[in-house]
């Protein structure tokens, strides 16, 4: 397991695949690099294609659950998030009852307000507010990769879609000139060279099996020539 503040390792990454998949929500603290909430816990609800996005562990956080880097949360200590438990407050003592004492009063002589009056002082206090840490605002999820393969096998060409783990097509056949345009498309000389190759394979191959064919048509017309003699 990773220490606290460090971020995820490989190991805690496929351990929380693991807990995921068992329906278990893994709990994570986060670390400096998250920003203002570092030291807050929150729980891993999903882990995303890491290849899509470097963001692909999703933290349930609150009421939101946002899409985090493994270096910003790292794998929470046991016990962290619970509330401590409060000890049940001490009833107050009971007071005795005063006792009334009893009161003199002294006749005096109100003595002569001064006729200038002070204005009061007001003091301002300024209060120092506490910096503000930057909050890092979360990326919003954007769409899987979507994968294109152009393959050539066993004389024909074929091609297939997918979309993260979805397929969006499986392979289907097409013909060589809409692959020659396909293969246009990337600017890669050593791409051109083999598709030439196979190109010309293609074309000696096909001029061989139409040798034989028209020497196999040569003998079929020169033996119905002979029939059409011999009848």
């Amino acid at each position: 397991m990773s220490a606290a503040g460090q971020g995820l390792s490989e190991d805690d990454v496929r351990s929380f695949r693991e807990a995921l998949a068992a329906g278990r929500k893994p709990k994570v603290v986060f670390t400096a690099a998250a920003g203002q909430i570092a030291g807050q816990v929150g729980q891993v609800v999903e882990l995303t294609d890491p290849t899509a996005s470097d963001e692909f562990v999703v933290v349930r956080f609150g009421r939101d659950e946002l899409p985090f880097s493994p270096a910003d949360v790292a794998v929470a200590p046991r016990g962290a998030g619970r509330k401590p438990v409060e000890a049940p407050a001490e009833p107050p003592a009971e007071e005795a009852p005063a006792v009334a004492e009893p009161e003199f009063v002294l006749d005096r002589v109100p003595a002569q307000r001064s006729e200038r009056r002070e204005e009061p002082k007001v003091e301002t206090v300024e209060a120092t507010k506490p910096a503000r840490r930057p909050v890092k605002a979360a990326k919003p999820k954007g769409p899987a990769g979507l994968t294109v393969t152009l393959a050539y096998a066993d004389g024909e060409w074929t091609v297939a879609a997918q979309q993260g783990s979805k397929a969006l097509a499986k392979p289907y056949v097409v013909k060589p000139a809409e692959a020659l345009r396909m293969v246009a498309l990337v600017d890669v000389p050593g791409v051109h060279e083999a598709v030439e190759q196979i190109l010309a394979a293609e074309r000696a191959e096909a001029e061989q099996q139409a040798e034989k064919l028209r020497a196999e048509l040569a003998e079929i017309e020169a033996r119905l020539a002979e029939l059409r003699e011999a009848g």
